[in-house]
């Protein structure tokens, strides 16, 4: 079982690039673009993760990026430990209106050990620190420690708030 600082170390891990799918843009994939990045820890190659990155293409502002620990215990197997979602379109599905607005979904502890089936939408916060997917996809790919993410994501660049790990 993963422990709350097991998963703060395995979510800010410095993270290099090994290939992202496809090498520039998206997929058109039915009713969504679509692209995967699959990276390793810089400090030790056995750590693996993978980031999906979805939209729609009907309504834009619904989007997710997410992180997934690749764990190595067929007891665990893949985590997703972040995502960062715009709004779903939903005003009232969730009692705290969530589906709403922009918000970040954070895997923890005490979700893992719950039992739950979806463990990684039990701990979440409404934000306003992005509106766009290219907006949550600069602050994601900096809070995960992607490094040299302009080799693959040249139209971050020109973000203004851009101040990541190059």
């Amino acid at each position: 079982m993963l422990t709350d600082r097991q998963i703060q170390n395995l979510v800010t891990r410095p993270k290099r690039i090994l290939r992202r799918v496809p090498p520039s843009g998206y997929q058109e994939e039915g009713r969504q673009r679509r692209g995967e990045l699959e990276l390793e820890a810089t400090d030790d190659s056995s750590y693996r993760f993978s980031v999906f990155i979805r939209q729609s293409a009907k309504f834009i502002e619904n989007f997710s990026v997410g992180l997934r620990y690749q764990t190595g215990d067929s007891s665990l197997g893949t985590v997703t430990l972040l995502r960062y979602n715009g709004p779903h379109g939903e005003s009232v599905r969730d009692p705290d209106g969530h589906y709403a607005r922009p918000h970040i979904h954070r895997i923890t502890e005490a979700a893992l050990v719950s039992g739950s089936e979806h463990p990684q939408e039990m701990d979440r916060e409404i934000t306003d620190q992005y509106a766009t997917l290219e907006e949550a996809l600069v602050l994601f790919l900096n809070e995960v420690g992607v490094m040299r993410v302009r080799d693959n994501f040249d139209q971050l660049v020109q973000m203004r708030f851009f101040s990541g790990h190059g």
